[in-house]
């Protein structure tokens, strides 16, 4: 399995650039990831990979537990499909085509978080639910 994040907006402070590296390298022990960064949400959909999966990170999509985010994962995973697309927009969200054409919308949290931070915290939860699909004790969830 492939995850590639794309995100409108470049990770420029050095703090949030060292977390997301964090949680990249720790995610390379379960499957490849790739960050996309893209200069404006025209150009979101042009750097989904075409056979991705598409889960659109939106306020208004499903909010789910760190273990019904794993099992999700598991099952795409198990779709076989290869490659699962995290879309992030920017201060203008995702476009509603793009949106439209997700095959699933995902919310972080009710709250609306700044792009920046949006992408640290699915980083660390697509870690978590790795951790809780092959039974490591990071995640207490399991």
């Amino acid at each position: 399995m492939k995850i590639v994040i794309v995100a409108e907006g470049k990770l420029k402070e050095p703090a949030y650039r060292a977390l997301a590296d964090d949680y990249g390298a720790r995610l390379l022990r379960y499957c490849r990831v790739e960050e996309k960064e893209v200069a404006s949400r025209e150009k979101l959909e042009r750097a989904i990979p075409e056979s991705a999966q598409i889960v659109a990170l939106e306020v208004e999509g499903e909010a789910l537990s760190s273990l019904e985010l794993a099992r999700k994962v598991g099952t795409w995973s198990a779709q076989g499909k290869g490659i699962l697309a995290f879309v992030i927009g920017g201060a203008e969200g995702i476009p509603k085509e793009l949106s439209a054409r997700a095959n699933y919308r995902l919310s972080l949290s009710k709250l609306t978080l700044p792009h920046r931070l949006a992408r640290i915290v699915l980083l660390e939860q697509l870690y978590r639910a790795m951790t809780i699909l092959n039974n490591e004790p990071y995640a207490r969830e399991g």
